[in-house]
C-alpha cells in the first residue's frame, strides 16, 4: 500500500499546485472525487481493467462520464490511462484532499456519540476543537450505540475518548495489570 501512495503522491502534488495556481481547489476536488467514484464502481472498474479494451475506449468512456471538463482534466485522464494508473485515482484524491485541507487550514473531526445530540452541543464542541487545534474543523457526526454514552472524537491522529466504553476498557485493562 505504501507503494501505491508513493506512486499517487506526485500526481496529487502536481494537481494541487495547478489547482492552487488557477484558484480551482474545489473544482479539482469535485473532479477527483467523481473520478474516484467512477473507477471504484464495480461495473465500470471491470470495464476499465479489461485488457481487451483499447485505451481510446477507456478515455471516451471516462470523458463521457465526467462531462464537460477543461483541458487539464482531460490531460490528466489521458496521462493516467497511458501510464496504466487509473486505479490509483482514489489515492490521488485522498492525498489531494489532505493537501487542500492543510492549505485551507481545516481539519476533519469524527465525533462519535451513542445518541443524537442537540445541535448546540455539537456547535460548542466544534468551537472548542477549533480553539484547541487552531484550525477550522469540519465535523462528521457518527451515532454508535456501542460506546454506551459520552463522546469519542478523532481529529487527525488525535483521539479523545470520553466514552463510557473507553472508560470501561481502561478500567478493565488497569484491573488486569
Amino acid at each position: 500500500m505504501a507503494e501505491i501512495s508513493t506512486i499517487a503522491r506526485p500526481y496529487a502534488v502536481a494537481i494541487f499546485k495547478l489547482a492552487k495556481d488557477d484558484k480551482k481547489l474545489n473544482v479539482w476536488s469535485d473532479l477527483l472525487g467523481l473520478l474516484s467514484g467512477l473507477v471504484t464502481n464495480s461495473e465500470l472498474k471491470a470495464f476499465l481493467e479489461d485488457t481487451k479494451i483499447l485505451d481510446s475506449e477507456r478515455e471516451t468512456t471516462l470523458m463521457t462520464c465526467v462531462g464537460n471538463i477543461d483541458e487539464h482534466g482531460k490531460n490528466l485522464i489521458k496521462l493516467l490511462i497511458e501510464n496504466k494508473r487509473l486505479m490509483i485515482i482514489p489515492y490521488i484524491y485522498d492525498i489531494y484532499e489532505e493537501l487542500k485541507a492543510t492549505e485551507e487550514g481545516t481539519m476533519e473531526a469524527q465525533i462519535i456519540v451513542a445518541e443524537e445530540p442537540e445541535a448546540a452541543v455539537i456547535k460548542n464542541l466544534v468551537a472548542s476543537l477549533e480553539k484547541k487545534f487552531n484550525k477550522k474543523i469540519e465535523s462528521n457526526l457518527v451515532i454508535d450505540k456501542s460506546i454506551i454514552g459520552g463522546t469519542k472524537i478523532i481529529v487527525g491522529d488525535t483521539v479523545i475518548d470520553a466514552s463510557v466504553r473507553g472508560q470501561l476498557d481502561s478500567l478493565a485493562y488497569s484491573l488486569k495489570s
